[in-house]
């Protein structure tokens, strides 16, 4: 045993818990020394069935260890019987020893069993079987074993596949159980000794732990209270502590001239009579709010009436078929909870015996009906309205039909304004392109171009007089020749300056000269297309032209370049059929009007730049603000949507004024005027003031419903527009007309 305490082994103390003793300094070991580290029952391959499992504990060393690492053992020592044979030569004189003395072993468990096991013990020191340290247990969760030992073995886990019926039936047999606990170390269960449970007693009534410690012992007075003869120090004192300071001499001046100069006060005494404040001192006795004016008195008795007397005139006397009828009915259906009954004189009215009942009620109906004053708001209808300026204060708009311009055989499918507002050029079904002067109504000019023209746009560009016509699958560019000469010549000039490349680049879009007897008829460039095309429109500067094909893909819009006759597609994929496009008047913005949504892109960084959705069925038509920050879109489904781009992509207003499906919408490009033409044969004019400062929505105003256009084939206005200049409104019909409204 001395020399197990010398290695610092693991010695077992009663109740099986290890304690770790110290090392020692110990003299030459004694010849029982070796029969401790070398056990004589496993070498042999048997055991001593008179030993105790304690006493084999104190044996095996670091073998009772929870751990499966003895069977490990077995199987080196059968693999390896040199060792085994070595052992047995080196302790040959401990195994006679052995064999000779086995009372000297169980007087030697004896001494150590009984000696104080916190003797040589700390409280600091924990059991070193496992020696894994700092790191904590549950990483050993998902592993069979639980750390390792000092030979750097796995403490194996022990196999626990009893269930909780096992358990308590093993808690029943086994009357120690309370006094098993489980080493969170090795995982094994240990139980507690006597000494043990009473040091676990100790602690939770709050007491120490070691039983000779009496913690009531007098007190030793380390430090003596006697006054020494030498001092601690004897450092000679401070010459500031006994000169005045001047720092203090400067903050008591100051204090002294601030009290002379009343910036600072004397503290007053304090008032000991308690101040009382009236809470409601502020309240307005006349506010609806008000404390006493939201209380509900109880409601009062109904007076008693003429049944109630006990002498009733005869009316209120119920006949016999009336006393069963009023017996047959429900209690709550009764017009009286009484019978009416006539005594000759007060004396012989007996006692009421529903008193006390209903005076219980009576009292349920105080206390469990509740009362609350109900604030019902009187508000007029009319109030709820928005107050809108009146149209006489919105002038000037059109209001009455001017001129008639008459001369298409069919209906007039598009109309434009030249930028200088003289001229108007319209397409119609008949296959003709005409040419008319505003302000007196005349035809100047009649261009048969054989076919159906779906769109016409004059170039916005003031300096040139160039037109473009929307034919099947081509798109005409024409000069009308009309007003200045200079101004044709320019266009003429400016079309024949252009040099074709040596190699023609593959484009979209084919570019032809017109012939000579076409330039007779005012045309001069076709943009020829593999589909039919559907809109025109140009660009602010009138150098670029956009087109819209009636073709699913990714080339149904195209934007041609007029100076070097190129065309290109903008777009790799589609998003729908698209029903028009616009190009923004101040910024490089392409707007695309899909059925479902209006897509924003931006030309010079090619990206997507926001997405409107109107939700309509079907967008027909769409326009754009002069300032650029709002649109308005048209729908076969009646609704004109106007959409705020600083404010949402969702509709700021939808107008659901006209019957019939929208086939234009157009803005004004000087006044704040919008038209929206419909199939109902009406075109409604609306104020729409949009204003600089961010903070104000814009005006929306409906201020006049023009009529004038007859219903042919269930077409009504296909195409309105406004003059450039004056608050003038031109739209085309189903019945080949065309009117201005003034």
């Amino acid at each position: 045993m001395a020399g197990a305490r010398g290695l610092g082994l693991v010695a077992p103390v009663e109740g099986g818990l290890p304690v770790k003793r110290r090392p020692e300094f110990r003299p030459e070991p004694e010849p029982e020394e070796p029969f401790l580290l070398c056990d004589p029952a496993s070498s042999h391959g048997g055991s001593d069935s008179s030993l105790s499992d304690s006493e084999e504990s104190v044996f095996s060393g670091l073998e009772e260890s929870g751990s499966d690492s003895s069977e490990d053992d077995e199987e080196n020592n059968d693999g390896d019987g040199e060792d085994e044979i070595s052992c047995d030569k080196g302790h040959s004189r401990t195994e006679r020893q052995a064999q000779t003395d086995s009372s000297g072993l169980r007087t030697e468990m004896a001494r150590v069993s009984s000696r104080d096991e916190y003797q040589e013990d700390s409280s600091d020191e924990e059991d070193i079987r496992n020696t894994v340290g700092n790191v904590p247990l549950e990483w050993y969760d998902d592993f069979p074993h639980v750390g390792y030992d000092l030979d750097g073995r796995r403490i194996y886990k022990p196999l626990r596949t009893r269930d909780e019926l096992d358990q308590f039936l093993d808690k029943m047999d086994d009357p120690d159980f309370w006094r098993t606990v489980q080493d969170r170390m090795t995982g094994r269960d240990l139980r507690l000794t006597d000494e043990q449970v009473a040091l676990v007693h100790r602690l939770q009534r709050g007491q120490f732990g070691d039983m000779g410690f009496n913690p009531y012992e007098p007190a030793v007075d380390f430090f003596s209270g006697d006054v020494m003869i030498h001092p601690v120090t004897n450092r000679p004192a401070d010459k500031r502590s006994f000169i005045p300071s001047l720092v203090e001499k400067e903050k008591v001046s100051r204090m002294v001239h601030a009290i002379k100069m009343g910036w600072i006060q004397p503290r007053r005494p304090r008032d000991s009579i308690p101040s009382f404040y009236d809470l409601w001192a502020q309240e307005d006795p006349n506010a609806i709010l008000g404390r006493h004016r939201m209380h509900v008195p109880a409601p009062k008795l109904a007076l008693p009436g003429h049944a109630e007397s006990y002498n009733p005139p005869p009316e209120y006397l119920l006949s016999e078929e009336e006393r069963l009828a009023w017996g047959q009915q429900e209690p709550s259906e009764r017009k009286l909870n009484f019978l009416p009954q006539k005594f000759p004189s007060l004396r012989t009215v007996p006692a009421y015996s529903r008193f006390i009942q209903e005076r219980f009620e009576r009292c349920l109906d105080l206390y469990l009906c509740p009362r609350q004053r109900k604030m019902r708001v009187n508000v007029d209808p009319e109030d709820l309205i928005p107050k809108l300026p009146r149209p006489r204060d919105l002038q000037p708009f059109p209001t009455c039909q001017a001129l008639v311009y008459r001369g298409h055989s069919d209906l007039v499918r598009c109309l434009s304004v030249s930028p200088g507002g003289q001229w108007l050029a319209s397409g119609s079904d008949d296959g003709s392109l005409r040419l008319w002067e505003v302000a007196t109504a005349r035809c100047m000019k009649t261009v048969p171009v054989g076919g159906v023209v779906r769109s016409v746009a004059w170039n916005p560009n003031p300096t040139i007089c160039l037109v473009a016509a929307a034919l099947d699958d081509t798109v005409l560019l024409l000069n009308p020749a009309l007003g200045d000469r200079l101004l044709v010549g320019s266009t003429d000039q400016l079309l024949g300056a252009f040099t074709p490349p040596e190699e023609p680049a593959l484009q979209p879009a084919q570019w032809l000269e017109a012939s000579e007897e076409e330039r007779q008829r005012s045309l001069r460039l076709r943009i020829c297309h593999s589909k039919p095309v559907t809109q025109v429109t140009w660009h602010r500067h009138g150098d670029y032209l956009a087109v819209v094909l009636a073709t699913p893909g990714h080339t149904q819009v195209l934007i041609h370049q007029l100076s070097r006759r190129r065309s290109q597609s903008p777009f790799r994929r589609s998003h729908g059929q698209v029903q028009c496009v616009a190009f923004h008047p101040t910024r490089p913005f392409l707007l695309v009007a899909s059925q479902r949504s209006v897509r924003v892109y931006h030309l010079l960084r090619q990206e997507l730049t926001k997405k409107l959705m109107p939700n309509c069925k079907w967008v027909s038509s769409m326009a754009v603000h002069p300032g650029g920050d709002n649109i308005i879109c048209g729908s076969y489904d009646s609704k004109l949507v106007w959409f705020d781009l600083d404010l949402s992509t969702k509709p700021y207003k939808v107008l659901r004024h006209h019957k019939k499906a929208l086939r234009a919408v157009a803005f004004h490009p000087r006044y704040p005027l919008f038209a929206s033409s419909s199939d109902d044969g009406t075109i409604i004019v609306c104020h729409g003031m949009v204003y600089n400062d961010l903070l104000q929505n814009p005006l929306l105003v409906p201020v006049k419903v023009l009529k004038g256009h007859t219903l042919t084939r269930d077409l009504g206005v296909l195409d309105v527009t406004f003059h450039p200049t004056q608050p003038w409104i031109f739209s085309s019909g189903a019945d080949g007309t065309i009117r201005l409204f003034t």
